[in-house]
């Protein structure tokens, strides 16, 4: 991948059992000693689908009310919704060092915004009030292509400051050093291809946060990140911001 730093040479013991399986390649089958089950209907191929030792799947209990409605969030069976309405977030009960997680979301309105916050600290959530954002964190955006239109009509000028296809970046009091490709102010990681689906599909996201570096996987492939980030440890926040949006099949597990 172009002017992407890659993973040092590592013993495959170290890699997560899931991505090896996804690297060496499965058919509809996964079989390792038992361990993983089969693959379900709505994953495609390749992706990475958080089961095995360590992953657990994130629901309503694992979650805490930000600044939102009693309606903003809505948590069913391996399932969560957003109205996107008031701008906010929902947390993590747990905060986080090194994880990985996976997670499929689709917006359900052209144009709409949404994404996940990575170590989002209890500073940056303190006194947060409905239509405001965490001021620290790292956000790995999901922005419909829509967005591009909206901003247009909106401000009169096209933004070249975002993409639609997995932007990753420090907000606030946070800071990370992006990977390249970068927005044009250089405070963006852009993602190296195109590879997010438009509204009402689904799209997957493989997310790896270890030793303040995180890097994002869209739909099957990396594509984005950045290293040196701090702070390097907190909550994970889901984003309501202003339109409605799903995410099915959260997990996460936790690495050394």
């Amino acid at each position: 991948m172009p002017s992407l730093p890659r993973f040092p040479l590592l013993s495959l013991s170290l890699l997560p059992l899931c991505l090896i399986l996804s690297l060496v390649g499965t058919g509809s089958w996964i079989s390792t000693a038992g361990i993983l089950q089969a693959e379900e209907p709505d994953w495609p191929a390749a992706k990475i689908q958080g089961v095995g030792p360590g992953w657990r799947q994130l629901g309503e209990k694992d979650f805490v009310p930000v600044n939102g409605d009693t309606d903003t969030w809505t948590f069913g069976d391996d399932f969560i919704q957003t109205t996107g309405k008031p701008i906010g977030v929902t947390r993590t009960a747990q905060q986080f060092t090194n994880f990985e997680l996976v997670v499929q979301w689709r917006h359900l309105e052209s144009g709409g915004n949404s994404g996940m916050f990575a170590w989002v600290t209890d500073d940056g959530l303190a006194g947060l009030k409905p239509g405001q954002l965490p001021s620290t964190g790292i956000e790995i955006q999901m922005l419909d292509h829509g967005y591009h239109e909206k901003h247009t009509r909106a401000s009169g000028k096209v933004g070249d400051w975002f993409s639609t296809h997995g932007d990753v970046f420090a907000v606030g009091r946070s800071t990370m050093k992006p990977f390249s490709p970068t927005s044009p102010n250089g405070s963006r990681s852009f993602p190296s291809k195109h590879l997010s689906r438009g509204v009402n599909e689904w799209n997957h996201y493989y997310v790896r946060a270890i030793n303040g570096e995180v890097r994002l996987w869209v739909n099957g492939e990396e594509v984005s990140g950045g290293s040196d980030c701090h702070p390097r440890a907190g909550y994970l926040c889901l984003e309501a911001e202003g339109s409605p949006v799903e995410f099915k099949h959260l997990r996460i597990r936790e690495l050394p």
